[in-house]
C-alpha cells in the first residue's frame, strides 16, 4: 500500500515538473497551474475512493486527475491539444475529466466544483448506489457564496459529500489571510463534522478521509476536511508576466516548504524506510518506472494528431453546422 501511495505522489511530481520545463520551452499551447507540493492531499484522499465515487477538481487539477487513476498519456495529449486527449483536445489543462474514473472534471471557475459535487452526491443518495462525492477546493474558493449554500444543502439533506479544502495559504497572487475573515473551518462547523490535518502527510490525509468516507457511506451526511499544505510553484507558470516585478511571497518561504521534513514526498520516503515498508532499491525502481512513464507520455502527446477544431460547433450547440 505504501509503495503505491509513493508511486502516485511521485508520478504527479515528475509529470508536473516536466510540464514546468516544457511549458517554458513552448512545447504545448496555453498555460498550466501546477500541483507541486500538494501531492499528499490528492493521493491520500483518492486512495480511499473507488472508480465509482465522484470527485470535482480545480484549475490546479492534474494532481487530482492522476491520483484518481486518470491516464497520464490522455492528460498530456489533452494539454498538448491533441485529438486523443481525454477531452478530445478541446478542454486543455484546466478541464481534464474522465467519467469512467469518477472524475467529473477540473474547472477554470474558482469554486466551480461545489455545486457539481453536491449535485453528484444528491444523485447518489436518490439512487442509493453507495457512491459519494469529494469536492476539492482551495482556501481562496471558500470565499465564494456557493460554498455556504452547498454545505447547507448537503447538511439539510444529509448528502454523501466530502468538502476537501486544500489550504495552501494563497489565493492566486494574494496571501489568503489578507482577504479572508475569520477561520475557514469555523464556517463548516455549523453544518458538519470537521477536521484539520497536515496535508503534507499522506497517511494523515488518508486516515481522515477514511473516516469521512465511512460516514458518507453509512448515510450519516457530509464532512469537511481541511488539509494544510503549500504550493511550491506559482499560481501559474507564467505568473511573472502578471506580477510585473511584484512579489506576494519570499524565496525563503518557498525553500522552507521544500525542506525534506516538510516536502510530502521526501517525508514519506523517510517514514517508509524507518518503518521498513520500503528500501532504497524499492524507491529507485519506482523512480525509474515513473521517469519512463512520463517520457513515454510526452512522446505520445507530441506524436498525436491535432484536435479537430470543427468540434467547437457540435460541442457547443447540438446540430449546428460547421
Amino acid at each position: 500500500m505504501h509503495l503505491e501511495l509513493y508511486r502516485r505522489m511521485l508520478l504527479i511530481r515528475r509529470a508536473e515538473e516536466c510540464l514546468a520545463r516544457l511549458g517554458q520551452e513552448g512545447k504545448f499551447p496555453g498555460g498550466v497551474h501546477l500541483y507541486i507540493g500538494q501531492e499528499a492531499v490528492a493521493v491520500g484522499v483518492c486512495s480511499e475512493l473507488t472508480d465509482r465515487d465522484w470527485i470535482t477538481s480545480t484549475h490546479r487539477g492534474h494532481g487530482h486527475f492522476l491520483a484518481k487513476g486518470g491516464e497520464l498519456k490522455a492528460m498530456y495529449s489533452e494539454i498538448w491539444g491533441k485529438a486523443d486527449g481525454i477531452c478530445r483536445g478541446m478542454g486543455g489543462s484546466m478541464h481534464v475529466a474522465d467519467l469512467s474514473k469518477g472524475i467529473l472534471g477540473a474547472n477554470g471557475i474558482v469554486g466551480g466544483g461545489f455545486a457539481i459535487a453536491t449535485g453528484a452526491a444528491f444523485g447518489a443518495k436518490l439512487r442509493k448506489d453507495g457512491r459519494l462525492a469529494v469536492c476539492f477546493f482551495g482556501d481562496g474558493a471558500a470565499n465564494q457564496g456557493v460554498f455556504m449554500e452547498t454545505m447547507n444543502v448537503s447538511s439539510a439533506w444529509q448528502l454523501p459529500t466530502i468538502f476537501l479544502c486544500e489550504n495552501n495559504g494563497l489565493s492566486e497572487f494574494t496571501v489568503s489571510s489578507t482577504v479572508t475573515g475569520g477561520i475557514l473551518v469555523d464556517r463548516a462547523k455549523a453544518f458538519m463534522p470537521t477536521v484539520i490535518v497536515d496535508g503534507n502527510d499522506v497517511l494523515a490525509v488518508k486516515e481522515a478521509t477514511a473516516k469521512a468516507v465511512a460516514r458518507a457511506r453509512a448515510g450519516e451526511g457530509p464532512s469537511y476536511i481541511e488539509c494544510t499544505t503549500y504550493r511550491i510553484r506559482g499560481h501559474l507558470e507564467a505568473e511573472e508576466a502578471f506580477l510585473a516585478g511584484g512579489k506576494y511571497r519570499t524565496a525563503e518561504e518557498i525553500v522552507g516548504w521544500q525542506a525534506a521534513d516538510r516536502d510530502p514526498i521526501s517525508r514519506f520516503e523517510t517514514v517508509m524506510k524507518a518503518q521498513g515498508t520500503a528500501t532504497d532499491a524499492d524507491l529507485a525502481r519506482i523512480q525509474r518506472q515513473v521517469a519512463d512513464q512520463v517520457e513515454a507520455a510526452v512522446a505520445h502527446a507530441e506524436a498525436g494528431e491535432p484536435a479537430d477544431t470543427k468540434l467547437a460547433y457540435s460541442l457547443m450547440f447540438a446540430g449546428q453546422e460547421a
